[in-house]
């Protein structure tokens, strides 16, 4: 199994990106889905999450202006971030939980994660 993310870039605040994250194999329509981020010097958090049946978790900090979505048929997940904020810059890393759903511990697929940068 492999995820191919890929969306990241330079913004100036107020902007908006779509990160996609393609995933190979079998499993993704019976995976959660999910997007983490990274900043220097922070531990790697997560930001939004689809389960497998459609049902979606935001981070504080990002809800109402992120939105994540998933494509079954193509086996790839979207963020759509709107209202881009200078602390949201971050490596942003796709991960599939095998368990279904984002309360379950077992992201066993990563991403390599894009580069995201906020400018103010």
């Amino acid at each position: 199994v492999q995820l191919q993310a890929s969306g990241g870039g330079l913004v100036r605040t107020g902007d908006s990106l779509r990160l996609a994250c393609a995933i190979s194999g079998r499993t993704f329509s019976t995976s959660g889905m999910g997007w983490f981020r990274q900043a220097p010097g922070k531990e790697r958090g997560l930001v939004a999450a689809v389960s497998r049946i459609g049902a979606t978790y935001y981070a504080d900090s990002v809800k109402g202006r992120f939105t994540i979505s998933r494509d079954n048929a193509k086996n790839t997940v979207y963020l759509q971030m709107n209202s881009l904020k200078p602390e949201d810059t971050a490596v942003y890393y796709c991960s599939a939980n095998r368990g279904g759903y984002w309360g379950s511990p077992d992201w066993g697929y990563w991403g390599q994660g894009t580069q995201v940068t906020v400018s103010s």
